[in-house]
């Protein structure tokens, strides 16, 4: 396996920045097809795979999602050609028979339900953050938001209480990446040890 080009490398990392206003370029089922195809292979604990995604491409679904945003994020979102609100199934562990069968990874998970919410967060988080590389690498330009109210976003689309939101990201594609300055970010010395 040899290293990306630095082409790659600037369209995943050091180029690309959290955008907000898209060009009327659709986002097509086929797309989002592959989007998923993707995010699917990245590692999740247990083959666990938690996360689950809402995509809203519909006006008529998109006021329903607006009224619980933050009103900075009410605009964008509506302008958006797509939303996604990403979500974690806290059943997730009654399928891993199937996703994980080297080990008997449901019982566990039964016998230790303190163990469901946190193993489902942060697996979903990873799932998230593998869309937002994916989502980069097939072209596409991502706002990820958390101003939200999570419950009142799950009492709306999610009301059999299964599914937890809490992340929302704006996607589409953009004409040129925006001029906006990079937020600091922490230098190897701060945030990097080797022993």
């Amino acid at each position: 396996m040899s290293a990306l080009p630095e082409a790659s490398l600037k369209q995943l990392f050091t180029a690309a920045h959290s955008e907000h206003f898209f060009n009327n370029t659709p986002v097509t089922d086929d797309i989002i097809q592959q989007l998923y195809d993707l995010v699917k292979l990245g590692p999740t604990g247990f083959n666990a795979q938690p996360a689950r995604y809402l995509f809203i491409r519909s006006r008529e679904q998109k006021e329903k999602l607006a009224p619980h945003l933050a009103s900075s994020n009410r605009e964008k979102t509506l302008a958006a050609p797509l939303n996604l609100v990403v979500a974690y199934d806290s059943h997730f562990h009654h399928q891993l028979t199937e996703q994980f069968p080297a080990y008997d990874a449901r019982s566990f998970f039964e016998k230790s339900p303190d163990w469901i919410t946190p193993t489902a967060t942060l697996n979903a988080s990873l799932q998230a953050g593998y869309l937002i590389i994916a989502a980069r690498a097939l072209g596409l330009s991502v706002g990820p938001m958390s101003g939200f109210n999570a419950a009142s976003v799950d009492h709306t689309f999610f009301p059999d209480g299964q599914y937890k939101s809490f992340l929302l990201l704006n996607i589409g594609f953009i004409d040129a990446p925006t001029n906006q300055k990079r937020g600091p970010r922490l230098a190897f010395e701060k945030a990097v040890h080797i022993i």
